[in-house]
């Protein structure tokens, strides 16, 4: 079926006037769809899902309809404007939340206009606007029953399986790589008691189970062009059942490092610690109190463990002859990785400073 018939199953609004390309995800293909009714524009995001990474449909626009309907509401009762402040999808024809053409399937959601996603940080305030959103979206979720959705992506950030999965790679060493790893898996053994750290806690009951975005980076907020403020949380594919720990350290991991993500001078690596201080600061305004003090103890513990989960899946996909992340070059999983090792490396360097500034806002 072409676009074009795909999106008239959908209940837009007027005639269709064009579709584009739109964005730069790499998991969904994304298309910004216009339409046209009494003289008026309007805009609307139409998805192909990736069911080869999303294998339930059914379980992942459950988990985004029941997400979404629920900040509905808290939205409404604080005063503001759903159609803003959190994603709205647009039902089929005959009511459901996406459309099925043989083995492929398709949803829509309303358009954000005035905002902008942003790939890369224009400036500081940006990273800070991301941290208030993403708190934000912690805050209104606390109360949702996390226990009830579905892990669209079963062990996600169970480290201990992950680690599990690293050592059998080890072992393996199909590819016949790990002697060119040796460092950096020696790094990984040396630490693999922290590594069931977060999730013992979470079992013995100590941290409480929370909704979860599980893709923390700045383009996954809308920012309002005229403000510069983060109004949106977007892509809720990841929602999931897991730690506010989780969350909050990805977005460091990814956002205070001072090099790329597959950066190969190890030099220009390291921690940005009055980024890492804004996001604090931007986060737990946002969060608004909703965070245990243990959550709030164990922030930079979930920054470090991200960026160790991250490292050894990385060195885990070159071990195993790069068959999950995408490469360009030889050995950029193995770049990738030791770029993850040498940012936990320098937290666990810093951590004092760490947590001195968590304590100080908390």
């Amino acid at each position: 079926m072409e676009k074009q018939e795909l999106i008239q199953q959908f209940t837009v609004e007027g005639n269709l006037v064009s579709v584009c390309e739109y964005g730069n995800g790499h998991i969904n293909r994304t298309y910004l769809v216009e339409t046209e009714a009494d003289g008026k524009r309007k805009k609307y995001i139409f998805q192909q899902i990736n069911t080869d990474i999303f294998h339930d449909a059914d379980q992942l626009m459950e988990n985004i309809a029941n997400v979404t309907s629920f900040l509905k509401k808290k939205i409404e009762q604080a005063g503001g404007d759903p159609g803003r402040e959190t994603m709205q999808i647009i039902p089929t024809k005959d009511g459901k939340g996406y459309y099925r053409d043989g083995d492929k399937c398709f949803r829509m959601y309303h358009f954000i206009t005035d905002s902008v996603s942003l790939d890369m940080v224009r400036s500081p305030r940006d990273f800070y606007e991301s941290a208030v959103a993403f708190g934000n979206f912690q805050s209104l979720l606390s109360d949702y029953p996390a226990a009830t959705l579905h892990e669209t992506i079963p062990d996600f950030h169970n480290t201990p399986r992950r680690f599990e999965t690293f050592c059998k790679a080890v072992e393996a060493d199909s590819f016949g790589r790990a002697a060119q790893a040796k460092p950096e898996i020696a790094f990984l053994m040396e630490r693999k008691k922290e590594f069931s750290l977060l999730t013992d806690l979470l079992e013995q009951k100590k941290l409480p189970l929370r909704v979860t975005h599980n893709d923390t980076k700045l383009n996954n907020i809308m920012i309002d062009q005229q403000t510069g403020t983060g109004i949106c949380v977007i892509d809720l594919d990841t929602v999931m059942p897991g730690l506010s720990l989780y969350d909050f350290g990805d977005s460091i991991r990814f956002g205070a490092c001072t090099a790329a993500e597959d950066e190969t001078d190890l030099t220009k690596v390291s921690l940005d610690l009055n980024l890492y201080e804004l996001y604090v600061k931007g986060y737990l305004q946002g969060c608004q109190g909703s965070l245990t003090e243990q959550e709030l103890e164990l922030l930079p513990e979930g920054a470090k463990m991200m960026t160790l989960e991250c490292g050894m899946r990385f060195l885990t996909d070159f071990l195993s002859g790069d068959t999950y992340f995408r490469i360009h070059r030889e050995h950029h999983n193995l770049d990738r990785c030791r770029t993850q090792l040498a940012l936990a490396a320098d937290m666990e360097r810093k951590w004092a400073e760490m947590k001195s500034i968590t304590r100080r806002f908390a």
